[in-house]
């Protein structure tokens, strides 16, 4: 008996603690991934505007064959979306809007990704010698709930990963043209 109380205070000391925790995390998440492309920004951005080119190089639509999209009536730029469904549980559902669009230098998304909330993205194309450096970044607000605060010390890790496929996606193509 004397060992259920102490793996039960055991346990009561660990949750205290990654509530206190949490509570001194960040609510905002910032992930962000940056690559060379030895091509021209003119090359690389619409394969980014142009929401359908996303199937070509997106990493999420890699992952699911079975992906079913619904695109808006925009094609590209400022106000073009889609929404997806996808039975893989690491892509779910939700929608991407392009909420603003600079020509060869910057493009805004909102993603809803539903139940986990909105994330704002965002693609960065500076102009270097030898190609565009492409950076793709997103910012999430995990709000204060303890459980998400804590999930938003993985975000870099998780989501990293994926940017960095669909970047170096992006130069494979990019660079057959």
């Amino acid at each position: 008996m004397q060992a259920f109380f102490i793996i039960l205070g055991a346990l009561i000391v660990l949750v205290l603690a990654l509530f206190v925790i949490s509570m001194i995390l960040p609510a905002t998440v910032k992930v962000e991934r940056s690559l060379q492309i030895p091509a021209s920004a003119a090359i690389i951005f619409p394969y980014v505007n142009t929401l359908k080119n996303w199937e070509l190089w997106s990493p999420w639509h890699q992952m699911d064959p079975q992906l079913t999209i619904t695109y808006g009536q925009k094609e590209s730029g400022a106000g073009a979306g889609y929404s997806w469904e996808s039975r893989n549980r690491n892509i779910g559902k939700g929608s991407v809007v392009i909420t603003v669009s600079r020509e060869e230098q910057y493009i805004a998304t909102e993603t809803d990704f539903m139940t986990m909330g909105v994330a704002k993205g965002y693609f960065r194309f500076e102009p270097v010698l030898g190609g565009t450096v492409v950076t793709w970044g997103m910012v999430a607000d995990m709000g204060q709930h303890p459980v998400r605060k804590l999930m938003g010390l993985m975000m870099d890790k998780w989501v990293g990963k994926d940017f960095e496929k669909g970047l170096h996606n992006l130069a494979k193509i990019s660079s057959k043209k």
